[in-house]
């Protein structure tokens, strides 16, 4: 495949990370010992990591009118991110992410916000973005039909799609049919399995297009009607956050520099490892060249 540019739409949030020793209770309340913004919404994250991997990265998507707003689409522009097809939409809170985080676990409130102004009549807008794409990269914190027409789109003009479904939420006929990758973690992906109607046959035309996440135990791929694992490397986890965004994004990057398919899964599993090693989602997304000096130590991957 020829070509690097990479059209990603999605959400755009703003997480506020709350720390604690213990999550209140209701109508409790506890003292916190540390409170963070940080740039999210798996949008944003997986068009920052293809951006950092060298991809030529158009993000379509929208903000409220807030300072949180502001700040997202300044810092995306500086991840080297095209941000001109970001709406600012009035009178609506850019989309956020609430949560608190107590001894490894957490309790998480999103409230959407302007990501649902990201409706079917606006990806129509977009489409010439759309159309000089090498591969459009999806995941489901816009409304579902926005992504259908997205990549409806994408099938008139020939270009590659890859839907991550998450949240997970059943997915309609039309949308597994033209869809040409789907990449769920486990979880989804038996819940993707259970929502398809219809015969063996179907499910067996959707198998063909997962990749199927497994964390630290790497990925799974269908061909030829068998399951290919694809190990991936282990490393110390400092934290997860984020990295299965990292590998939609570094898969999408891949695959544009003309890897293919097991390949391509391969690289991005070294990027969702690289990841895990630092705090924060956007923040422990690897550059190009540290991609490269890892893989330089670890020569037998």
């Amino acid at each position: 495949m020829a070509g690097r540019k990479i059209t990603v739409i999605g959400s755009i949030n703003m997480d506020l990370v709350t720390s604690t020793t213990q999550i209140p209770k209701v109508g409790e309340t506890v003292l916190g010992h540390s409170f963070h913004t940080i740039p999210g919404g798996k949008g944003a994250n997986q068009a920052v990591a293809a951006a950092r991997l060298g991809a030529d990265i158009t993000m379509i998507g929208a903000v409220g009118n807030d300072s949180f707003g502001k700040t997202l689409v300044d810092h995306l522009t500086n991840q080297g991110i095209n941000t001109k097809r970001i709406m600012t939409v009035k009178d609506t809170s850019t989309g956020i992410a609430t949560i608190i985080l107590s001894e490894g676990d957490n309790s998480i409130i999103v409230v959407p916000g302007a990501n649902n102004h990201v409706t079917p009549e606006v990806i129509e807008k977009h489409e010439e973005a759309i159309e000089n794409s090498n591969i459009l990269l999806l995941q489901l914190e816009i409304p579902l039909e926005s992504v259908v027409r997205a990549v409806e789109l994408a099938k008139r003009h020939g270009v590659l799609t890859i839907v991550n479904p998450a949240p997970i939420q059943k997915l309609p006929k039309e949308l597994l049919e033209l869809v040409d990758y789907v990449t769920p973690n486990e979880h989804e992906q038996a819940l993707l399995f259970a929502s398809v109607d219809g015969t063996d046959q179907e499910l067996e035309k959707l198998k063909k297009k997962c990749i199927v996440t497994k964390g630290s135990q790497g990925v799974m791929i269908y061909k030829n009607g068998e399951k290919i694992e694809i190990s991936s490397i282990q490393v110390e986890a400092a934290d997860t956050t984020g990295a299965g965004d990292s590998f939609n994004g570094a898969l999408a990057t891949a695959l544009c520099e003309g890897l293919e398919i097991e390949e391509a899964c391969r690289i991005a599993n070294v990027v969702g490892a690289i990841s895990v090693t630092k705090l924060g989602a956007q923040t422990g997304m690897p550059t190009k060249k540290e991609v490269e000096e890892f893989l330089q130590v670890h020569k037998s991957f």
